[in-house]
């Protein structure tokens, strides 16, 4: 487990240093027009780290993947977890996590490419209504457990169908 944790952060750390498109490991992760995107935090630092969490964790999904295989994304559309309040005086936005209707979902792209041929590929909407219920192994101080939640389930899902 402690491994795995410090994969993550390593992938993360390494993809702050190289926004909009990075590749690690056998993961591609691009992004739309964020200004687009359903929910995305308002200051550009607080993007940043939402972005190279997400890019982080689609590497360590994709490191699952046979050898030889890449997965490539392209994150269409956002919505976080709960809902945000503005912060006051320099504060950090607020979000406020009830459960009710402000589960997460995700619009995305993806493309699993083996010697540049493509094995699978779609384009789908992910969500988790349920989000607040049940068991989650990510920490409660991970600011994105329930997105990474669900893209665990989608990914499980994904590479159990092949």
């Amino acid at each position: 487990m402690k491994n795995r944790i410090g994969l993550s952060a390593l992938a993360a750390a390494a993809l702050l240093l190289a926004p909009g498109i990075a590749s690690a490991g056998p993961a591609t992760v691009t992004f739309g027009d964020l200004d687009q995107f359903a929910d995305m935090p308002r200051e550009a630092w607080s993007r940043d780290e939402v972005i190279a969490d997400l890019k982080g964790h689609f590497a360590v999904l994709a490191a699952k993947l046979p050898a030889g295989q890449e997965l490539k994304v392209d994150v269409l559309d956002l919505d976080l977890a709960g809902r945000t309040w503005p912060g006051w005086w320099g504060a950090r936005e607020l979000r406020v996590l009830n459960g009710g209707a402000d589960w997460p979902h995700m619009k995305m792209r993806y493309q699993i490419v083996q010697d540049g041929s493509v094995v699978k590929s779609g384009e789908e909407t992910v969500s988790n209504m349920n989000y607040m219920w049940g068991l989650n192994r990510y920490s409660s101080s991970d600011t994105l457990r329930y997105e990474k939640q669900m893209l665990d389930k989608w990914f499980k899902t994904l590479t159990a169908a092949r």
